[in-house]
């Protein structure tokens, strides 16, 4: 069912993931609305984490917060990418210090079959519509509202592991042990990934973003095999299905994380925006999207926001020198962490909308 929504007033980034001309550079940062903000501290202090994801009116309250600090072009919903997990039948708590932690992991793909391979979304993860909805309708056609979601195989990554690491040894190992049963998760996650994109759009979302965030620790070969391909089917199914269902498809980014080597064939795919993190080197990444129509996004490092806001302002110009200001969405190359100051992410944001974009 179609929702009605106040009209647009900003539509900025919506531009530029087209390619079309804007006035200036839109601007968001991954994890704008987090633990670096007093006043979601204040929130948290009060609310375990899923709590807040899972209760539309605090996910909507801390979505608007970084809205009401700084200038920025677009809202993206508080939510977490481990809501799919979840949404299988898998427990996951979010312990202090530690992050991300799965009780019981897929330890053997024998585990597979506790999961919930088709679970209705609309069931398990309604909340997240209904945030989706809340934001959209608050936001009164301000800034857009972005909705996403973790890729296949990060989430797989996470199932496998239990949790956060810098190797991610155990899901790897089932890639070169359990070839088959890992290409059966894969496609149980890219199933509900697929109707939760599709149902997001339906609440409210009028951008997506697909995070596979443990990219880099697969190789080209493997990544070819076990995320690329996922990454494609989910991008044509969820434009081919809003298409079924009369919606107009909404602009799709895909940020991988790490796999500098992949921008290429990301390119070659139907997501109209290639994020990028802060290795990469924006001529080349520029000279890629262009072959293909893409547009990009990113990719300052967070790091950076520990600089001076003047010397902040000089690197985001040398930054923009080299991507551009067509087709392009300026961002962080990775999300905010939780001890960087609000003043600085605003020096980021003002620097980003001071640049000239002329005529071209």
């Amino acid at each position: 069912m179609k929702q009605d929504f106040p009209n647009l007033q900003n539509d900025a980034i919506i531009k530029a993931a087209k390619g079309e001309k804007v006035d200036r550079i839109p601007v968001w940062a991954m994890r704008q609305a987090g633990r670096y903000l007093p006043e979601f501290k204040e929130v948290r202090a009060k609310h375990d984490f899923f709590t807040v994801c899972r209760t539309p009116e605090l996910a909507c309250e801390v979505t608007l917060q970084p809205l009401k600090r700084f200038d920025l072009d677009a809202a993206i919903i508080f939510s977490d990418i481990l809501v799919i997990p979840q949404a299988l039948g898998m427990e996951v708590q979010m312990v202090p210090g530690k992050g991300p932690t799965f009780p019981e992991p897929l330890q053997t793909p024998k585990d597979i079959s506790k999961l919930n391979h088709k679970p209705d979304v609309h069931k398990e993860l309604g909340y997240v519509f209904d945030a989706l909805t809340l934001t959209r309708k608050t936001l009164n056609g301000k800034v857009p509202l972005i909705g996403f979601s973790g890729a296949p195989w990060t989430l797989m990554a996470y199932m496998v592991e239990g949790g956060s690491s810098s190797t991610f040894s155990k899901p790897r190992s089932w890639l070169y042990k359990h070839s088959e049963e890992s290409k059966e998760l894969l496609n149980i996650l890219t199933g509900t990934i697929i109707k939760y994109l599709v149902g997001q759009v339906v609440a409210g979302a009028q951008l997506l973003q697909l995070f596979e965030s443990h990219a880099g620790v697969l190789n080209q070969e493997m990544f070819n095999k076990y995320s690329l391909p996922y990454l494609k089917r989910i991008v044509d199914e969820v434009k081919k299905n809003l298409i079924e269902a009369d919606i107009e498809p909404v602009p799709m980014i895909v940020f991988a994380k790490d796999a500098y080597y992949a921008i290429e064939d990301l390119a070659q795919t139907k997501y109209d925006v290639i994020g990028l993190d802060w290795t990469v080197d924006p001529v080349q990444a520029r000279e890629i999207a262009k072959k293909y129509g893409k547009s990009l996004q990113g990719n300052f490092d967070p790091a950076n926001l520990y600089d001076t806001q003047e010397n902040i302002e000089g690197a985001v110009k040398k930054m923009i020198d080299k991507f551009g200001t067509k087709s392009y969405i300026a961002n962080l190359g990775h999300g905010m962490y939780p001890d960087m100051s609000p003043d600085h992410l605003k020096a980021f944001i003002d620097a980003v909308h001071n640049y000239p974009v002329g005529d071209t």
